[in-house]
């Protein structure tokens, strides 16, 4: 038998990859932003329903626990954040089950920094700041288009997405030929929102443009806190290259009542719909209980930027060895 063990990536790319760690060190280091490490393997996991996760049992006599392999490294950071940490940054591995493919593997490399006394706004320019810094010597400056989410799907759709109306729904579905969303998305809002934007928003974007796309509705908001001027609307963004999602970021919600009570509706619906169960995180809460800082935070997924820096088409051929040569 013949056994692959060659990268799948060029060697060139390695080096490239390396270019754009330290670049980004530099732009943190310039900024006085600390880096930081946490724990990849955790007692508790995120309970949002759309990320699938891995988990490990752990044998140390007399007990056996169930350990996670992170999907972020958000909740150990937020707790360095309300210990007193200041504005932190990390570059790690995260983990997410049920995900590979042209732009997935079920490990990536992730950036993700947080920001103390930032709002929304100033984390979207510092975001496009280091965007620039980092593709530059691939690519000629790549302009800027920040607009809301509910602009961009209005203009691509002709649907609002803060109204949600079944049978108009079924109806988009239906004339655009995708009526697979109407098993799929079922009365779920925020389903249909999520795929009408991958099948069709998405695929409007300028490429050769970074998109900041703000105001994301409520009902998606996440880890985000929701607007002061409008609680449909919640204080998100996500950021996109090329059409191609690379980040997410948050004026990150601070409180802890509200936190566990979408911990608690996020856990329902995984019992509602059999998915695997999972515990909220106590040390994170308690965290917040404590008191976290205002202040805004991002993640980028480093292999995706890697791909728009070098016109990759697939994120093989980025990894040094992905899932199926691992």
């Amino acid at each position: 038998m013949t056994v692959r063990w060659q990268p799948s990536c060029p060697i060139q790319h390695l080096r490239v990859r390396a270019q754009m760690l330290a670049a980004i060190r530099r732009f943190f280091d310039t900024r006085e932003v600390l880096e930081v490490e946490t724990p990849l393997l955790c007692r508790a996991t995120g309970t949002d329903p759309q990320l699938d996760f891995f988990s490990s049992q752990f044998n140390f006599p007399p007990n056996q626990q169930t350990l996670y392999l992170q999907t972020s490294p958000e909740f150990a950071m937020k707790r360095l954040l309300a210990a007193g940490s200041g504005s932190i940054y990390q570059v790690c591995k995260a983990f997410r089950n049920g995900e590979a493919g042209r732009y997935h593997n079920p490990e990536f490399t992730i950036l993700e920094w947080y920001r103390v006394g930032y709002d929304l706004q100033q984390l979207m320019a510092e975001v496009a700041e280091l965007l620039q810094q980092v593709l530059a010597p691939f690519h000629a400056v790549l302009p800027v288009n920040q607009t809301s989410y509910r602009q961009l799907f209005l203009a691509s759709t002709g649907l609002d997405p803060l109204r949600f109306s079944v049978n108009e729904y079924h109806a988009y579905a239906v004339a655009n030929a995708f009526p697979e969303a109407i098993d799929l998305c079922g009365d779920d809002h925020a389903l249909w929102l999520d795929f009408i934007f991958s099948h069709r928003v998405q695929r409007m974007m300028d490429s050769g443009a970074i998109y900041l796309l703000h105001g994301y509705p409520a009902i998606q908001s996440s880890l985000a806190r929701f607007s002061a001027g409008d609680p449909r609307i919640s204080e998100r963004f996500e950021l996109f290259v090329n059409g191609v999602e690379l980040g997410n970021g948050f004026f990150e919600l601070a409180d802890p009542l509200e936190q566990e009570a979408r911990f608690d509706r996020e856990i329902a619906y995984r019992l509602d719909r059999g998915l695997p169960a999972v515990s909220k995180d106590e040390a994170f809460l308690a965290a917040l209980k404590s008191g976290l800082p205002d202040c805004s935070g991002v993640a980028i997924g480093l292999d995706r930027l890697l791909m728009i820096a070098l016109d990759s088409t697939s994120i093989d051929e980025v990894l040094t060895f992905p899932v199926g040569l691992a």
